[in-house]
């Protein structure tokens, strides 16, 4: 209750929807999942940056009152598990701050998929979100259908090279497999079996129906040249495809909602490939590879009409992403100068200063230092890049439905 409270002062007198009572139908529910991103490091302050560019503009209206602050949602409830905190889990009205712990106020998809789909469905909704950082499909959020790990033959042979015990790596992988989709699972029905500890006016006898899932994941996956070998190869990610159908068929069976409404948000670090520049040119193939192996399951049969992929990579910020590079050449000066002890400190920054007028105007410093947060494999911490992916995740959902 403590945090609830908090985040009503953050939020201030604004609000995200008008009050309403209870539906008298079932509450819907929706379970977001996944690691880093789906957790959300765009910083509050970046919430500015929305607003400077008109197709986004009414987002931030969605998302903040005339006062400057943050809103808080009347309609919309969540629970997002936290290990940062004492309790390992953060519950109440949807606003800002249910993004990554530390370094201040973050809003990951959440925040802006809880208000757009809350609009859609015009009744109150309950969110639960289950993200972990640095966590793989293969092996932490691995399926039970799928299998035990299984290290192949290039693996094996770099084990034996190290020195390592076979047997001992592979009961090592087994305790780690699947650890995270079952504490996933705990953590959802930890929340569905006592929903007015979250949602105060929930409504037992009308019920709770699962409206949808979003997954929102890969990083991990895509980096591990261990697993996937052949990376930029034609169907190098074949498997992650394999593994992730499992996960959807695993997901609806342990919560008994066959037809569970699935969305896949497809990894767009550096947007579509085919704009890739000359830095990025030399991942084009294992990201365009990861991104088709991604999206390859909402094409089964099975899943057709109820599962789809939302290609992230349509919400990049091209113009960020070509300032923060820019940076990146003012920080090799700086590191560069910094081994000059001919130069005071004074002198040093002043060259910094310089070498940065020559290369930005003062817009492109304010665009700069108003729109990123943090590094680009988290979408540069862009609540401009985020809040697009949130609503773009609600309106995929309401498009199945």
């Amino acid at each position: 209750m403590k945090r609830q409270i908090l985040l009503l002062v953050v939020g201030g007198l604004g609000f995200c929807g008008m009050a309403m009572q209870a539906a008298a139908g079932p509450l819907k529910v929706y379970l977001l999942v996944g690691q880093s991103n789906m957790q959300g490091h765009a910083h509050v302050r970046t919430f500015d940056h929305i607003g400077m560019d008109p197709k986004t503009a009414p987002i931030l209206k969605a998302i903040r009152n005339a006062a400057g602050t943050p809103k808080v949602c009347e309609n919309v409830w969540i629970s997002s598990v936290d290990t940062a905190v004492p309790e390992g889990e953060r519950h109440g009205r949807l606003t800002a701050g249910y993004g990554a712990s530390g370094r201040g106020s973050k809003i990951g998809p959440e925040l802006t998929f809880g208000i757009y789909m809350q609009q859609r469905v015009d009744e109150p909704i309950l969110v639960i979100k289950t993200a972990w950082g640095g966590k793989s499909l293969n092996t932490d959020f691995r399926p039970p259908s799928a299998g035990a790990y299984e290290f192949n033959a290039q693996q094996l042979e770099n084990l034996k090279k190290q020195g390592k015990n076979i047997a001992q790596a592979r009961a090592d992988r087994a305790k780690m497999t699947g650890q995270y989709y079952r504490l996933m699972m705990e953590h959802i029905k930890k929340v569905l079996d006592n929903i007015k500890r979250v949602y105060p006016a929930y409504d037992a006898k009308a019920g709770y129906e699962l409206d949808g899932f979003v997954w929102f994941q890969g990083w991990n996956d895509m980096v591990d040249r261990g697993t996937y070998p052949n990376r930029a190869q034609s169907g190098g990610y074949a498997q992650y495809s394999e593994v992730m159908a499992h996960f959807i068929r695993d997901v609806r069976k342990d919560l008994s909602a066959p037809k569970l409404p699935f969305v896949i948000g497809v990894m767009g670090v550096g947007g579509p490939v085919e704009k890739y520049g000359p830095d990025q040119k030399r991942y084009s193939g294992i990201h365009s590879e990861f991104r088709k192996a991604m999206a390859a399951p909402a094409k089964l049969p099975e899943f057709k009409g109820n599962v789809t992929a939302v290609f992230t990579e349509n919400y990049w910020d091209h113009q960020l992403s070509e300032l923060s590079s820019r940076m990146g050449k003012v920080n090799a000066k700086r590191r560069s100068l910094g081994k000059d002890q001919t130069l005071s400190v004074e002198e040093r920054n002043k060259l910094v200063e310089d070498y940065k007028v020559e290369l930005f105007t003062k817009e492109e410093i304010r665009i700069l230092e108003t729109g990123i947060s943090n590094a680009a494999y988290h979408y540069l911490g862009s609540s401009k890049i985020l809040g697009q992916i949130g609503k773009a995740f609600a309106d995929a959902l309401a498009k199945i439905q």
